[in-house]
């Protein structure tokens, strides 16, 4: 096994243990606070009581402390539909409920309104905003999507957008090849191919959406470039065996490799080929979205 690919499962069985591993320091659980019936503001306890039901959601936070928490759990309300589109959100009520200080409450409604799911207005106050303005491709969203009652939207509309993008990005990739870029699908592939066979899903996981973020960097477009990010989220929560990348076998492997020997030899339509075929396991996919016909 090459130093990396015992690096990379080293560090992933530590993360799996409890231990921050790279690139993980500003993901860990947190105990959800302890809120006592006393201090809730009645209009929080009586005309919208969903509000009160934050507390029984098991919850992580990209962010650090309490600030981290508030926007988690109001993030995940939102996105459920507890907190509906133009529902009023008002400061002094959140910060009572979860006894958080003003500053907290500004600072969490500021990063919420900057993902589109709310707006503050003079006079008008904070009010949740409708779907058509979030900001769907922020990752917090595609997270909090994932785990709600939209899952099943979220999970097709990943796979749509894979669809759209990976293949492409394979052809583009074939010819900006780079000796170091190839040399590092490679390890992806090798690091995959050890996870699998010791049974280390979150390893392979980690390996997986490297691979796949690597190759849309390497297609040489920036706009490509800037949705990698997304592809990795899609992998991250998908929920379960959607494509080919869900599901750690030989075929799945096999398709992988495929691409970064097609990279290598700058063959752009067999790249876009072998990712077409990853991305294509089950029936449901494809009537999704169709693969073109040949001519």
């Amino acid at each position: 096994m090459s130093t990396l690919a015992h690096t990379m499962m080293t560090a992933a069985r530590s993360s799996d243990s409890g231990l921050a591993g790279p690139g993980e320091l500003d993901r860990y659980p947190y105990a959800e606070p302890q809120v006592p019936d006393r201090v809730a503001a009645p209009s929080w306890e009586g005309a919208d009581p969903d509000l009160g039901r934050v507390g029984r959601r098991a919850a992580g936070s990209r962010g650090r402390g309490l600030h981290g928490q508030l926007v988690q759990q109001l993030g995940q309300m939102i996105v459920s539909g507890d907190l509906g589109a133009d529902r009023p959100l008002v400061p002094e009520e959140i910060g009572q409920r979860f006894e958080v200080s003003r500053t907290v409450v500004r600072e969490s409604l500021r990063v919420l309104e900057a993902k589109g799911l709310v707006s503050a207005r003079p006079n008008v106050g904070t009010r949740v905003r409708p779907v058509s303005d979030w900001n769907l491709l922020d990752p917090d969203i595609i997270e909090w999507r994932a785990f709600g009652p939209q899952r099943d939207d979220q999970r097709r509309e990943l796979s749509e957008l894979r669809w759209t993008i990976e293949p492409l990005a394979a052809r583009l990739a074939a010819g900006h090849g780079r000796e170091e870029v190839q040399q590092r699908l490679c390890d992806m592939v090798e690091i995959m191919s050890h996870a699998m066979a010791q049974g280390d899903a979150l390893t392979y996981s980690r390996a997986d959406s490297e691979f796949h973020a690597l190759l849309i960097q390497t297609a040489g477009n920036r706009m490509l470039d800037h949705l990698s990010g997304i592809v990795s989220a899609a992998l991250q929560v998908s929920g379960g065996p959607v494509t080919g990348c869900d599901r750690a076998n030989d075929t799945s492997l096999a398709q992988h490799a495929r691409i970064v020997d097609a990279l290598g030899t700058g063959d752009g339509t067999a790249a876009e080929a072998a990712m077409r075929q990853l991305l294509t396991v089950h029936p449901e996919v494809e009537r999704v979205v169709p693969a073109p016909r040949e001519h």
